[in-house]
């Protein structure tokens, strides 16, 4: 006869006036009617949003990462929550968990949802929530991606602003005159891979002038040529 599974409950409330024993009472009792023996109950008093928890400073999900690493330690066979988002906020995090959970052989159920991975119907549901899951990922990532070319089309500059404003005009008239990489660097506070960054940014934003000298003056070279640090000492430049 096989042994009694242990399960480990979670329960999460959003603030500290919020009372989680409703959702522990109906939890301990499926446990007892499943035969399951309850290994910990792990409760937490913050909010499910993590981006929100780090914008507000909030203090982080003890509980849940305590429950996280019993599971990791396979102390327990599975986790049993009232409701999903109980324990994920997004489906991409309860999908990450429960792939993780399944590479261990962790069971996870959501009572008041049906979820339950320990059936062939809670595995159904398991492989199609992450189906929804891979296909949301590129869909995302489309939206980013529009959203950036959109606000290059709209004249905005993205990356971190400079420290000084017109820095890279300046360095660009100092290119200008001759002046190495090093020198420049050494004249504006960057270092020479900086000052390489930010005309490079600059050659890639000017207009096109078939006709005009190079910026380091000299012999003509490549586009792809005019600003190159040597591979070898990392901060050389080629003036």
């Amino acid at each position: 006869m096989p042994s009694p599974r242990q399960v480990a409950i979670y329960a999460r409330v959003s603030t500290a006036d919020q009372n989680p024993e409703a959702q522990l009472t109906v939890l301990r009792d499926y446990a007892m009617r499943r035969g399951f023996i309850i290994y910990k109950e792990y409760i937490d008093w913050v909010t499910g949003d993590v981006m929100k928890r780090q914008r507000r400073r909030k203090p982080p999900a003890r509980a849940y990462d305590a429950l996280m690493h019993d599971v990791n330690r396979r102390v327990v066979d599975c986790v049993l929550v009232w409701k999903y988002d109980r324990f994920a906020r997004s489906l991409s995090v309860l999908v990450s968990a429960l792939q993780h959970f399944q590479t261990l052989g962790v069971d996870f159920i959501s009572y008041t949802q049906d979820i339950d991975t320990t059936t062939p119907m809670g595995r159904l549901f398991f492989h199609i929530i992450a189906s929804f899951a891979e296909f949301e990922r590129p869909v995302i990532a489309d939206r980013v991606r529009a959203g950036l070319a959109h606000a290059k089309a709209q004249g905005k500059v993205l990356g971190r602003p400079e420290r000084q404003p017109g820095v890279r005009a300046q360095m660009v008239l100092l290119r200008q005159q001759g002046l190495s990489l090093r020198a420049i660097a050494r004249r504006e506070g960057y270092s020479p891979a900086g000052v390489l960054k930010i005309l490079r940014r600059c050659h890639a934003e000017a207009p096109a002038a078939p006709h005009s000298a190079p910026i380091g003056g000299g012999r003509e070279r490549a586009p792809d040529q005019r600003y190159r640090l040597s591979s070898a000492q990392g901060t050389s430049d080629d003036a």
